[in-house]
Order: C-alpha cells, then structure tokens, then sequence
C-alpha cells in the first residue's frame, strides 16, 4: 500500500520527533541508572505537532481518460494436422560371430620385499655464539662558539636621470613613377592538322560447326587416337611499305624587340640622424666592510679502541655416510602364448530398397489478422513565447578597393605539326585447323562410385 505524497510530508516531521524524543528520554534514564550523583541532563527539544497539509495546486488540467481498446477477436481454431506415415522397419543385422575365449595370462610371482631404509646418524648438538662485546659510549660534542654579527652595508647612490631621445626628422616624399609601356599582343595560335583516319580491323574467321554428341554405349572401349593432320604452310607475309619523309619543320618566326624601359627618377637623399646626447658617469660604488674571521673550532675528543671479537669455535666433523644394501634384481617374465586365428567376416546381406515417401499434404490458409484500433489525437500542445529580438550588430566599414591587376602579355603561336605517316596494313591471319573430337566418357550412375570402390556388394572381402 502506497502511502499518499501529501500524508508523507505530514508524517515524516512526526516520525523524526518521536524518534528523537525516545532517545533522549533512555539516555538519561540509563545515565541516572548508573550513576545517581550524576548531574542532571539537558531538557529535550519540545516535539513538534503534525503539519497542515498543503493546498491543492489550482489550474491544473485534468488528464484525459485513456480510450478503451477494442478486446482482440476469436482466433480461428487452426484444423489438426494429418498423421505422419511410420518409419520403414529397420533390416534385421546378421548374427555377430562367436569369438574364441581368450588365454588365461600366466601368473606373476611375488615382487620380493626392498630393504627399509638405514637410519640417519644423530648430529651434535651446535656450540653457542660468544657474547657480542658491549659498544664505548661516544663521547659529548663540545658547544660551537657563537659567530659575529654581519656588518651593515651602506646604501646604494641614486641612478642619474637618463636625457630624453630627440625627434626623427620626417622622411622625403617618394617621387611618382612613370607607366609601364603595354606589351606587344601575342599572334593566334594555327589549327592543328587533321588526323589520319585508322585503318579496319581484319574480321574474325567464323567458328566450325560442333559434332553432336554420341549416345553413351554400356562402357565401350575407348578408340584409339587417331593421327592430327599437318598444319598448311603459312602464307608469306607481303612487303611493307617505303616509310614516307617527313616534312620540314617551318622556321619559328622572330620575336618583336622588347621596348627600352624610361628611366627611373633619382632616390632623394635620407637626412642625416641627430646625434645622441652624452650619457652621464655612473657614480662610484662604496667599499664594502671587511669580512670579520670566525673563531677556530675546538678540538674534538679520541674515541676508545674497539675490542676484539673472540674466536669462533670449529665446526665438528659429520659421521660418513652408510652404504645401502643391494636392490634386488627382477624376475623375468614367461613369454606370452600365441593368439588364434581369428574367422573370416561374414559377407553383410543386401540392403533393402526404401519405400518412396507419400507426398506432404498442403497447410491450411493461415486466417488475417484484424486491424490495429485508431489510437487517439495527442492533446493540442501550447504555444511557445516569443524570444526577445536580438540587439542589430553595427555595420562593417567598407574595405578599400584594390588596384586593377596589369594585363598578362599573350603567348606567342606554337609552330605547326608535322603530318603523321599512314600505318601499313597488316595481313590476315592463317585459319586453324580444325582439332579432331575426342571420345565421350560414359557416365556413371548414382551408386557407380561405391560399386567400383568396393563399399556397395562385399563379394571381394571373403577372397
């Protein structure tokens, strides 16, 4: 059961109250329990009464009641499906031969007793380490004398004021240039001369006409091949054509002088820069104080010899170790009796031929399936309010025209081509001759393979 969200706020305040109230109500009952001369405890804070529920939100509107679906109609009762025939009975196996019973194994004697191991030799006991000697006490450092206090330094003079830079003269007026001359216009570029027309490609011989195929005799022998006709002398190639000269190249025609540029007008001289004022001498820097000397460290004590440690005992000799006795060595085994001969396989018998499987009968129509129901209009949602317009940016400053670029100077006309030779024609090529047809192999049926292979009759096993 849900508690309603307008009872929890009421509720939660109460159940915090109460809680704190019982609290503090054991903990002073146990404190005066333990011990009665004890202070008393703080009073607890008054428990706060339940809350008053909150008001309804007004202008809310209520939800729209959820339209009720149409129920799903009947389905048709599908019909039943037909009886599926039974499986063929299975061949009866021919009966498994009768093995022969195996040998009985010989039995093995009894694997002699190995003697038990020697017992070890007990070790004396180690001797005990020496006392470690006890260390000298290191001796009091004296107390360093205290150093001087460090002189004073005198204060540093004041930096002299740097003088002020003089002005630049201004610069000259650069003088305006004369106009560059127009270059001379570039002639027309001449028509390339037409291109030789290819000549036609030979047409290809037409393809003999196939034998039709003989009927597959019941494994004949394959005849024997017989001889390939020789091939015709090929034709002699005719004689090629004298290659044509090719035509003078015609003499590039001169190009026109290039105008003399018109003098450029004389830079003006620079002025001179003003020379810079003297900078005032740096003051000389006081003498620093000398430095006072420390006093000499005082001598320090000698430390007392170390004693030397005493020697240590020799370790005592071990015991040899004692020989094992002699394993014991294996009897050998009987040799094993010969095994029978084992019957010849009988021959399996032939398989039955199955039975052709009745043909399935049709599914029934499957039924249509209903329509869905029309789902109901969403409520109409509200307008959204109207953003504030945006504040206009200020416009951008026109930027400065740029100057017209010069006109590039036309290239001058390339020299004609010379015309191509024809090609020559090339001559047809021989027909072949026609290659002799092969014989056809008979095809073999659907159960050959396994009859050649051996795996259909097992005649051939029992010899």
């Amino acid at each position: 059961m849900r508690t309603p969200p307008r009872w929890r706020s009421v509720l939660a305040p109460a159940a915090m109250a109460a809680a704190l109230a019982a609290a503090a109500l054991g903990g002073t009952g146990a404190a005066h329990a333990d011990d009665h001369d004890a202070p008393h405890a703080a009073t607890p804070a008054p428990a706060h009464g339940p809350q008053p529920a909150h008001p309804a939100k007004p202008d809310h509107p209520a939800e729209p009641g959820r339209p009720q679906y149409p129920g799903k109609p009947d389905q048709p009762v599908h019909p039943a499906k037909p009886e599926q025939p039974g499986h063929p009975a299975k061949p009866e196996q021919p009966e498994q031969p009768v093995h022969p019973a195996k040998p009985e194994y010989p039995v093995h004697p009894d694997k002699p007793q190995y003697p038990g191991k020697p017992e070890r030799p007990v070790h004396p006991d180690k001797p005990a380490h020496p006392a470690k000697p006890v260390t000298p006490v290191t001796p009091v450092k004296p107390e360093y004398p205290a150093h001087p206090a460090k002189p004073v330094h005198p204060e540093k003079p004041a930096h002299p004021v740097t003088p002020e830079k003089p002005a630049y003269p201004a610069k000259p007026v650069k003088p305006e240039y004369p106009a560059k001359p127009a270059h001379p216009a570039t002639p027309a570029k001449p028509a390339y001369p037409a291109k030789p027309a290819k000549p036609e490609q030979p047409s290809k011989p037409a393809y003999p006409a196939k034998p039709a195929k003989p009927e597959y005799p019941a494994k004949p022998a394959h005849p024997a091949t017989p001889a390939k006709p020789a091939y015709p002398a090929k034709p002699a190639y005719p004689a090629k054509p004298a290659k044509p000269e090719y035509p003078s190249k015609p003499a590039k025609p001169d190009y026109p002088a290039k105008p003399a540029y018109p003098a450029k007008p004389a830079k003006p001289e620079q002025p001179s820069k003003p020379a810079y004022p003297a900078k005032p001498a740096k003051p000389d820097y006081p003498s620093k104080p000398a430095k006072p000397e420390l006093p000499a460290k005082p001598a320090y004590p000698a430390r007392p010899a170390k004693p030397d440690y005493p020697a240590k005992p020799a370790h005592p000799s071990k015991p040899a170790k004692p020989a094992y006795p002699a394993k014991p060595s294996k009897p050998d085994h009987p040799a094993k009796p010969a095994y029978p001969a084992k019957p010849a396989k009988p021959a399996y018998p032939a398989k039955p031929a199955k039975p052709e499987r009745p043909s399935k009968p049709a599914y029934p129509a499957k039924p249509a399936k209903p329509a869905h129901p029309a789902k109901p209009d969403h409520p109409a949602k509200p307008a959204y309010p109207s953003k504030p317009a945006k504040p206009e940016h200020p416009s951008k400053p026109a930027y400065p025209s740029k100057p017209a670029k010069p006109e590039h100077p036309s290239k001058p006309a390339h020299p004609s081509k010379p015309v191509k030779p024809e090609h020559p024609s090339k001559p047809a090529h021989p027909s072949k001759p026609d290659h002799p047809s092969k014989p056809a192999k008979p095809s073999k049926g659907k159960h050959s393979g396994h009859e050649d292979k051996g795996h259909g009759g097992h005649e051939g096993h029992g010899d």
